[in-house]
């Protein structure tokens, strides 16, 4: 293919690349950036492959039969005693070498895309607070780090475990794929395991069948209320977990939609007490009246995990935010 071919093809990859993250911006479809970034290293990978068995030598045997033909008038010129050329060899063949835009926009990018990729599939991956379902222990705005590796190596975009590392323990904030629908990511604190019986009767949690215990803290402002709500610290699983209980709120769990393994669950005035089933975890919001988790939509299957949150690195309305959190 000649350049002129191949930056019409490249605009048209461009073009697309650029009409599906419009797309999705304005809501007309529901994107996937893993996939869109997947696409992206292998698109830009073909390019920079070809760049160093194609492009490239193509580039270097034009440059060197230009200087060739450069120096070859050089010494006519002066052969017959006219001026020789003033041309540069050296400018002269960086000016052939050098990239076209459809390659710096593709095969120039491949590494910085190729590392993203990496960092955001196998290490880490930022994700942002939307909600105040984690409040008081992370706030709306909040940008944390999520280790993706902690719980064991998954393939991107189709989360196939490659090798398992840690389990995830009572009282860890996961990031995992929303099981009624997994293109979303939640995230909540585990508080029930494997075969845990789990109850959260009048406020008050309870793990197979023993009261977790808490004790009171001052009462926290809700800034976005303008209203105060009771806060305690409970010992969950070796940490100490601040949350928040609303009085004015009922205890019953309403609008419970229907999940697998539904008849885990039994639902009174009281509350929720559930088993939770092998595999999967029940989930739960630190504030405890605002937080849409396992006591409406079931449990988290151990597959849908994504990651265990750790670090709050950036909030642009309060730096003092940053820091690890439990």
């Amino acid at each position: 293919m000649n350049d002129q071919t191949m930056a019409t093809l490249t605009g048209v990859v461009l073009a697309a690349f650029g009409a599906y993250g419009a797309a999705w911006a304005f809501g007309m479809v529901e994107g996937n950036f893993a996939v869109l970034l997947l696409a992206a290293v292998l698109i830009t990978g073909v390019y920079w492959v070809a760049e160093k068995l194609v492009f490239l030598p193509r580039r270097r045997a034009a440059a060197e039969a230009a200087v060739q033909q450069l120096r070859a008038r050089v010494a006519e010129a002066r052969g017959i005693g006219l001026a020789a050329p003033t041309d540069d060899e050296t400018e002269l063949r960086q000016r052939l070498l050098r990239q076209p835009w459809w390659l710096d926009w593709t095969a120039g990018l491949f590494p910085v895309i190729l590392a993203v990729f990496v960092l955001r599939s196998f290490l880490f991956e930022p994700f942002k607070i939307p909600s105040g379902s984690m409040i008081p222990t992370l706030q709306v705005g909040d940008l944390i780090l999520v280790n993706k590796y902690h719980y064991g190596v998954r393939l991107p975009v189709t989360h196939t475990k490659l090798m398992d590392n840690h389990a995830p323990q009572r009282g860890d904030v996961i990031v995992f794929r929303f099981p009624p629908k997994p293109s979303l990511d939640y995230i909540k604190r585990v508080v029930g395991l494997p075969g845990d019986e789990v109850a959260y009767l009048n406020k008050q949690l309870f793990i197979n069948g023993q009261p977790v215990p808490r004790e009171a803290a001052p009462d926290y402002y809700d800034a976005d209320a303008m209203r105060y709500r009771k806060q305690f610290v409970e010992q969950l699983g070796g940490k100490r977990v601040h949350t928040l209980v609303d009085d004015e709120h009922p205890a019953f769990v309403p609008a419970v939609a229907e999940f697998p393994f539904r008849d885990h669950c039994r639902y009174t005035v009281e509350g929720v007490t559930c088993r939770v089933p092998p595999g999967h975890y029940f989930v739960m919001g630190d504030n405890r009246d605002n937080s849409l988790d396992s006591r409406f939509w079931g449990f988290v299957p151990e597959d849908h995990i994504v990651g265990k949150a750790f670090f709050v690195w950036m909030n642009f309305g309060d730096l003092r935010r940053i820091g690890r959190f439990e």
